[in-house]
């Protein structure tokens, strides 16, 4: 990586911040072969796909590497075609009890998107559920409204009601803050996060002196806790999978799945959420469930963001540095997340970042659990502005004001493409999403994407109006 020559220039500016407004009958076994092994084949140089190295493979090095039923229901529905984000009807129409109401009011929302819409009638019924839905829609609050709103007395013991499983830290502990918002009213309920960098015997503790009703984790901690008698699953109802593509296309991480899913009682809800959902992982995921209402979206180009302005800029490997730098200092932004394909990579762009006065931040699976959890809380809170980032910010994590992305290094697939710019323009804001585009797999990853999503994918003009990308 280049060294960028020193320059005199003022921090990048700050802007205007808007205000943020089961049942299963049968279980198939599912043999993991060589075949079906649905990882990229670059996988080495993006660090998330790496399990492993994410997650408790030390602590439990047995497992801890941290499939189509004919019956499925006919209510699928493949989206047709609209950008309008937000529904016409509001969630007092959902039903939902008086103390999620207060919450949902507290937190400033009125009208539900269109995917909570369609699923959060059928979910809050314990229907199962297998939805795709592009990034920035909600799907999360699906799954946290629908189980609080599930919770019946009976269910306030000490008994853990509610598993949640993600692929990252992260996202884990993001999940779990939009449960205590939403359950602010409801504090009976308890919830905790389990995931690597913990020691494990501090978890058993906690969870010895306090069973949490809704535990949201990695895969890897929890089959290790399970397995081990300390996270009792016996009387869990609601068995929950966020960017599941992510977690069956991994073998390891699929079979943990499942050694966790055969835990848990035979008859519960299942639901199953991602941007993204190829047909073997539908398929997949279709045999955890019975009779899921489904909602995907076969049409690519309603994948995409309609707020996202997305462009490219070829270049040379050599002149990725100098033209980061000069667009940092003449783009205006809230935030920005800079994604590169190796850890190495991001901790030398960030330190070239703050010789040059750009004060970033960098996250990667290999930091140490504390400095993840705080630099996730230090972007979240916008006490910084810039971040530097692998992959394992790349999926579910949602910085609110986010509104530029760069793809320092481009994206190993057109779906990892998708989820990468996918941190701005969510839920109906305006974002701007720019790509450096320096070899040959670069150029063919672009044309996948151009081609799969339908979007035209310019290439960056000299001058970019900031109305088109900044919210007023």
């Amino acid at each position: 990586m280049e060294e960028a020559r020193n320059v005199t220039r003022v921090n990048s500016r700050h802007t205007h911040i808007p205000k943020s407004g089961l049942r299963f009958t049968f279980f198939v076994k599912l043999e993991a072969t060589e075949s079906e092994a649905m990882t990229d084949k670059n996988q080495e140089i993006t660090e998330l796909a790496e399990y492993d190295s994410d997650e408790d493979a030390v602590e439990f090095p047995d497992n801890d590497k941290d499939d189509d039923n004919k019956n499925s229901s006919k209510a699928s529905t493949a989206r047709s075609g609209t950008h309008i984000a937000v529904h016409s009807s509001g969630f007092k129409d959902f039903l939902l009890r008086p103390e999620i109401m207060r919450a949902i009011a507290d937190a400033g929302f009125e009208h539900p998107s269109t995917v909570q819409s369609e699923c959060i009638p059928q979910a809050i019924l314990g229907t199962d559920v297998l939805c795709q839905a592009k990034s920035g829609m909600g799907k999360t609050a699906v799954f946290v409204l629908s189980v609080l709103q599930q919770i019946s007395p009976e269910d306030s013991d000490d008994s853990t009601i509610c598993l949640v499983l993600v692929h990252t830290r992260e996202l884990a502990f993001q999940i779990r803050q939009e449960f205590e918002r939403f359950k602010r009213h409801m504090p009976n309920i308890r919830t905790k996060v389990l995931y690597g960098g913990i020691p494990v015997p501090v978890d058993k503790k906690e969870l010895r002196e306090s069973t949490p009703h809704i535990v949201i984790g990695t895969p890897g901690r929890t089959l290790h806790l399970a397995t081990e008698g300390a996270l009792k699953l016996n009387r869990v109802k609601h068995f929950i999978l966020d960017e599941c593509d992510k977690m069956l296309e991994n073998l390891d991480m699929r079979r943990d799945v499942q050694k966790i899913f055969m835990e848990t009682p035979h008859d519960k809800q299942v639901m199953m959420f991602s941007a993204t959902m190829p047909n073997d992982v539908k398929q997949v995921a279709k045999r955890f469930m019975h009779n899921p209402h489904e909602i995907f979206i076969n049409d690519g180009s309603k994948l995409t963001l309609f707020g996202l302005q997305q462009y490219y800029l070829k270049l040379e490997e050599k002149e990725k540095n100098r033209k980061l730098i000069d667009l940092l200092d003449v783009l205006d932004f809230n935030q920005v997340v800079i994604f590169v394909n190796a850890v190495n990579r991001a901790d030398m762009l960030n330190k070239l970042l703050n010789d040059e006065n750009f004060p970033s931040i960098c996250s990667y699976g290999r930091l140490e659990h504390d400095a993840r959890i705080e630099t996730y809380n230090k972007f979240k809170k916008f006490e910084s502005r810039i971040m530097v980032a692998t992959n394992l910010l790349g999926r579910g994590v949602d910085f609110e004001r986010v509104n530029l992305v760069v793809n320092y290094d481009m994206a190993a697939s057109e779906d990892e493409y998708l989820h990468r710019v996918g941190r701005a323009g969510r839920f109906g804001t305006k974002g701007l999403a720019i790509s450096f585009i320096a070899t040959d797999k670069d150029r063919e990853i672009l044309e996948k994407v151009r081609s799969k999503f339908v979007v035209d994918l310019p290439e960056l003009p000299e001058r970019i109006d900031s109305a088109t990308y900044m919210n007023s």
